[in-house]
């Protein structure tokens, strides 16, 4: 039995007061209408439509590859963006689930009990609905004695008693295909904004003496949708306690949940503990026995068992097993951060690899090296990798000791078991085993600064 879905993706979304496209803003790190399509995919599914409007362009960007496209040149209502669907729905669709890109709470679950409703009870058409506290402002769902609706009543029409009840439609259907179709060709534009309501299908098809039924969320923050800031935050706010849910439960510490914020695609190891004000971004992997946080922010980055995070930033770099990094360190891009490496404070890496039990402890630049086993990299240690041209790579071999202040000038290398002087500039090889010094002898002038201070001024 074919099942489709139609994704309403075209209108901008004014309240957002913004220059990007209402389904393209991120909730959780991943743009609304992703988190929809990603529940989609979980689906048995025939076939995903998305339908774009304005900004169609950048909305086709994100989805190009997930759902076949149709375009709402004017935007004219909700059963218009559906009408609009029409001549890319596959002929083979028994069943069309439509829904909005701007409401990514929905869970696949919840679509899946609304598809087997309708395919069940061989509705024309089956509403989800939700009990509300406070359904003002939304449209009110009248229902027969037997469970059928009657019809959905928008608040301006409601009477008062009307206005009581707090069955809300969710604006979330299923339909027969051929129902939706037929019931699509009916509509009429008669009514103040001059529309193509979605919601009038449901009461031509009950005119008809076709089966509309309801079916109730179990949980009403899944219908949450964003029309402004506000409600983004709002939405991110329940889509993060259900990540860190689910991590805890996992077996992983959250100090501070309303303080944390993980991507939908980290993944955590067991006996983690992520302490408050931490961000885990994009594919961002955790080991077991980790402590990360506080304050610290993760991407796209690797952490073996075990190591230690705190008060750092780490992009696209790998930290080894039991490993220390911070606090106040940056990990830059194709930073490879071996096990056992102390990273301390106020020290930033890039595009290096740090071999096991080295440690960088403080207020030092690594660019563009590779240092190797057991080194020990003094406080205000800089490779110096830029010409002003191309960037040339720093060599350090195991075992070696680089002084405090040195400046290692690239390309140049530093042998194992080699001892760099404290405030050398280094411009040549040093072997292995071999002993630097580059520095001016120094010259010490006793009662200088008091004779030069007692000096009178010369008479002009």
């Amino acid at each position: 039995m074919g099942r489709s879905a139609i994704v309403l993706a075209a209108g901008l979304g004014t309240r957002m007061k913004s220059k990007q496209h209402k389904v393209l803003h991120r909730v959780c790190g991943k743009p609304m209408i992703i988190h929809i399509l990603d529940e989609l995919a979980k689906l048995d599914l025939n076939q995903i439509i998305v339908v774009v409007g304005q900004q169609r362009e950048a909305v086709e960007a994100v989805v190009s590859g997930r759902a076949d496209i149709a375009y709402q040149a004017e935007q004219l209502g909700t059963g218009h963006a559906v009408l609009a669907a029409m001549s890319k729905l596959s002929p083979d669709a028994k069943t069309t689930v439509v829904l909005y890109g701007d409401a990514p709470l929905i869970r696949a679950e919840t679509i899946e009990r609304l598809l087997k409703e309708r395919e069940d009870r061989q509705a024309a058409a089956v509403v989800l609905t939700a009990q509300v506290k406070d359904p003002h402002g939304l449209g009110r769902v009248l229902l027969h004695s037997d469970g059928r609706v009657k019809r959905i009543v928008e608040e301006k029409d409601a009477t008062n008693e009307q206005k009581s009840i707090d069955l809300i439609n969710t604006g979330i259907y299923a339909y027969e295909t051929s129902d939706l179709v037929h019931s699509l060709s009916r509509l009429r534009q008669d009514n103040a904004q001059g529309e193509y309501y979605l919601t009038d299908t449901l009461q031509i098809l009950g005119e008809e003496q076709k089966s509309v039924f309801a079916l109730s969320v179990q949980d009403e923050e899944e219908i949450a949708s964003v029309n402004d800031r506000a409600q983004l935050a709002h939405v991110q706010q329940i889509m993060q306690r259900r990540i860190n849910r689910h991590w805890m439960l996992e077996g992983v510490t959250i100090v501070d949940p309303d303080n944390t914020y993980i991507g939908l695609d980290v993944a955590i190891g067991r006996d983690t503990t992520i302490l408050p004000g931490t961000i885990l971004q994009g594919d961002t992997e955790i080991g077991e026995d980790c402590v990360i946080g506080p304050n610290s922010r993760l991407t796209d980055s690797r952490v073996a068992d075990g190591a230690k995070v705190e008060y750092s930033v780490v992009i696209e770099s790998e930290i080894g097993d039991s490993a220390n990094v911070g606090p106040y360190a940056y990990l830059r891009p194709g930073s490879r951060i071996g096990p056992r490496v102390k990273i301390g404070d106020f020290v930033e890496i890039k595009n290096s690899s740090i071999d096991e039990e080295t440690k960088v402890s403080h207020l030092t630049y690594v660019g563009d090296a590779s240092i190797g086993k057991r080194v020990n990299l003094g406080c205000g240690v800089v490779t110096v990798n830029y010409d002003g041209q191309k960037k040339h790579r720093t060599v350090v071999g195991d075992d070696s000791f680089i002084g405090s202040n040195v400046n290692l000038i690239a390309p140049v290398s530093v042998g194992d078991g080699a001892y760099v002087v404290a405030g050398s500039t280094i411009t040549d090889e040093v072997p292995s085993d071999g002993f630097a010094i580059a520095r001016n002898r120094q010259v010490t002038k006793p009662n200088y600064v008091k004779n030069w201070k007692n000096r009178k001024p010369v008479k002009e």
